[in-house]
């Protein structure tokens, strides 16, 4: 009985420590990635707004400074911020903001254009009133944003409407691609000239989608889309004509 006893206390004893180090675990597990998080998210804003420059040099050792962490959080976000592209990691070079890549670009628009018209062509085939009533909102939205000369919600609620066509179609998780898509072209946009001008073509281009599907005619849909998509074209190529020191 005395080493029953003994032995229940010992395996509860073990059975804590063992609870102890797996909570131990999981809280540096949570700090380190929240330290992660927190590196990734400041750098992509000031990435993605060209706070910094394509070409802008980074350190491992600085960063953890600036943050107060070790360097190992930073190594990750690094690597997340190249997986997207954002960022040149080189062996025994410096770590640099990565530059324009019009291949890179061009493929990303090629990704989005594939997607994108699949998903209004699908989403012809289900749309109903109900639908057209919920896009009908974020127009109206968009309208109110074009009235108002609000630019930064404009583009906010543009960027809900390409989401919303996504789910009501019934391709929710094809947003994702089409997102990482645009997100690289976001970047470039930021050195372009004020596009307000274009806000009124945009909306009209929306509700002839938003007409399009409500017909349910895929026909006409993915040629507006298609025309829609392109106008950033003439952007691109002005922005790298003016600005090559920032491209590949």
């Amino acid at each position: 009985m005395q080493g029953l006893e003994i032995r229940d206390i010992q395996n509860a004893v073990n059975s804590g420590e063992r609870k102890k180090k797996f909570m131990q675990d999981i809280a540096e597990k949570f700090e380190r990635r929240t330290a992660t998080d927190i590196v990734f998210d400041k750098l992509y804003e000031d990435i993605t707004t060209l706070n910094m420059l394509p070409g802008t040099k980074l350190s491992e050792s600085d960063i953890a400074k600036r943050f107060g962490i070790s360097r190992q959080p930073v190594r990750d976000a690094f690597n997340r911020l190249e997986n997207l592209d954002l960022l040149l990691i080189r062996p025994q070079r410096a770590t640099e903001v990565r530059g324009f890549s019009m291949e890179l670009i061009g493929h990303a628009r090629f990704v989005r254009l594939a997607v994108e018209l699949e998903v209004i062509r699908h989403a012809c085939t289900i749309w109903d009133d109900s639908k057209a009533a919920i896009l009908e909102e974020n127009l109206e939205k968009q309208r109110q944003c074009l009235r108002d000369g609000q630019a930064d919600r404009f583009h906010s609620i543009d960027y809900d409407f390409h989401k919303l066509i996504c789910e009501l179609g019934g391709c929710s998780l094809a947003f994702t691609t089409i997102e990482e898509s645009k997100q690289k072209v976001d970047r470039l946009c930021v050195l372009s000239l004020d596009r307000k001008d274009e806000f009124a073509i945009l909306l009209d281009d929306h509700i002839r989608i938003a007409e399009a599907l409500k017909n349910r005619s895929p026909e006409l849909a993915t040629d507006v889309a298609r025309t829609h998509l392109a106008r950033l074209d003439a952007t691109i190529e002005q922005i790298h004509t003016n600005h090559t020191e920032y491209f590949e």
